[in-house]
C-alpha cells in the first residue's frame, strides 16, 4: 500500500466541513483521477474510518460538476448499504442488520466482505466508510511470491505448500465475486489492488474447565487469573489466510446482465495476469470457484452461464488487439512481398468483426 502522508496545515483548512475542523490528523492513503483516500475516525476517537474526497473539478461546469459528484457519491453508497444489509444500526461500526426474509434478494449478502457506509453528503463532495485493517492481496500474493523465490520465510510458504495456500486465496477471490454478482452487483474495477485481506484475530480458549480439573484443588488467585487470561492472537504478516474484503465501488453498477459479469471478470484476469505474470496459470483457480465453489452465490448454472459468456468477451479482446498488432506489421511491411497479404488478413478479421455484430470504425484501406 502507498505510504500513508500526513496532512500540511494548508491541505487540512481545504477538506469539507467537518473534517476541516477535526482534532485528530488526516493522513492521505492515495490520490486517483477522481477522488482522495484519507484516514481519520468519525463519531468517536475510537472508530477508525476511510474518507473518500470527490475534489471540485475546476475545469468542469459547477452545475455538472455538481450532479457528477452527486450521482456518483450516492450510487457507490446504495451499492454499499444494499450488500452491507439494510435494518437497524447495530455495533459501533455502523453495521446493518440484516434481514432474513430478503436474503435472497441480495440485500445483506456481502456483509462483512464490504466497507460499512458510516455517512456521506454529496454536497460536500464526500463519503466515509468503515477501515479495513490489513493489506491488499496484491501486497500478499507479492510477498509469498518472494518467499517462495527465497525459498520460504516460514513454514507453508515453500515449495507446494506454498502454492496451495495460494490457491486457497483465489479461490476465496472467485466465491466472493461470485457472491457480489449473485446480489445483483458489478464492480467495474476488480483488481487485486481493489481486494483487502484483513487478518484473522482469534481467541485461544484456555478455560479452566479442562479434562483434569478438580474442583476441589486452589483456585489461582485474581492476580493468577488475569495473566492466565487468553489474549488475542493475529495471524502473521506472511500468511494468505484472512477475510477477503472488496473495496473502491466507484465504479460499481447494479447489474443481472450476464455480459456485464463477464465483463467483469475479464477485467479481473486482465489485470491479474498484468499485476502477478508468475501465478497466471492459477488464475483458472479463481474461475472454477466461481462456478462451483460452495460459497460462491454463482455456483451452478449461473456461473457456467457467465465462464461461457467470458469465452466470447476473450474471443473479442483477442480480435481487436490481433487488428491492431496487424496494423503495424502492414506499416513495418509497406512495399514488402507480403504487405498484400496481411492487408487481405486485415480485411478477414473485420469482415469477421462486423458479421458478429461488434462495429470497429478502422481507418480505410489503401
Amino acid at each position: 500500500m502507498t505510504e500513508p502522508i500526513p496532512l500540511s496545515p494548508s491541505a487540512h483548512d481545504r477538506l469539507p466541513i467537518p473534517f476541516n475542523t477535526s482534532p485528530e490528523p488526516l493522513v492521505l492513503i492515495a490520490q486517483g483521477a477522481e477522488s482522495l483516500l484519507y484516514k481519520t475516525v468519525f463519531l468517536s476517537l475510537s472508530q477508525p474510518a476511510a474518507l473518500k474526497i470527490r475534489p471540485v473539478k475546476k475545469w468542469r461546469h459547477p452545475t455538472l460538476d455538481k450532479r457528477l459528484t452527486r450521482a456518483r457519491i450516492l450510487a457507490e453508497a446504495r451499492v454499499l448499504v444494499k450488500l452491507s444489509g439494510e435494518g437497524i444500526a447495530a455495533g459501533g461500526g455502523g453495521r446493518k442488520v440484516k434481514d432474513p426474509k430478503r436474503e435472497g434478494e441480495g440485500v445483506g449478502g456481502m456483509r462483512g466482505l464490504v466497507p460499512a457506509v458510516l455517512g456521506l453528503d454529496w454536497e460536500g463532495g464526500w463519503l466515509v466508510t468503515e477501515w479495513i485493517e490489513g493489506g491488499t492481496i496484491k501486497e500478499a500474493i507479492y510477498r509469498g511470491s518472494r518467499a517462495r523465490t527465497m525459498g520460504g520465510s516460514r513454514v507453508g510458504l515453500s515449495g507446494d505448500d506454498g502454492v496451495e495456500e495460494l490457491r486457497g486465496l483465489l479461490r476465496k477471490m472467485g466465491e466472493v465475486v461470485g457472491k457480489l454478482h449473485a446480489c445483483g452487483v458489478v464492480h467495474g474495477d476488480l483488481t487485486t489492488s481493489n481486494m483487502m485481506l484483513r487478518p484473522l484475530t482469534t481467541i485461544p480458549d484456555k478455560s479452566f474447565e479442562s479434562d483434569g480439573h478438580d474442583e476441589t484443588s486452589p483456585q489461582p488467585s485474581v492476580a493468577a487469573s488475569a495473566s492466565m487470561q487468553p489474549q488475542p492472537t493475529t495471524t502473521p504478516n506472511d500468511s494468505l489466510s484472512g477475510d477477503l474484503v472488496l473495496i473502491d465501488f466507484g465504479l460499481a453498477t447494479q447489474s443481472v446482465s450476464d455480459e456485464d459479469r463477464a465483463v467483469d471478470l475479464y477485467v479481473l484476469e486482465r489485470a491479474f495476469g498484468s499485476t502477478h505474470p508468475r501465478e497466471e496459470e492459477l488464475f483458472a483457480c479463481v474461475l472454477h470457484a466461481y462456478a462451483h465453489g460452495e460459497g460462491s452465490g454463482m455456483k451452478g448454472k449461473p456461473g457456467k452461464t457467465v465462464i461461457r459468456k467470458l469465452e466470447d468477451v476473450r474471443m473479442r479482446g483477442r480480435k481487436k488487439s490481433m487488428l491492431g498488432r496487424v496494423d503495424v506489421f502492414i506499416g513495418k511491411c509497406e512495399g514488402c512481398q507480403h504487405g498484400p497479404l496481411l492487408a487481405a488478413f486485415r480485411q478477414h478479421l473485420l469482415i469477421t468483426e462486423i458479421l458478429v455484430g461488434h462495429h470497429y470504425h478502422w481507418p480505410a484501406m489503401a
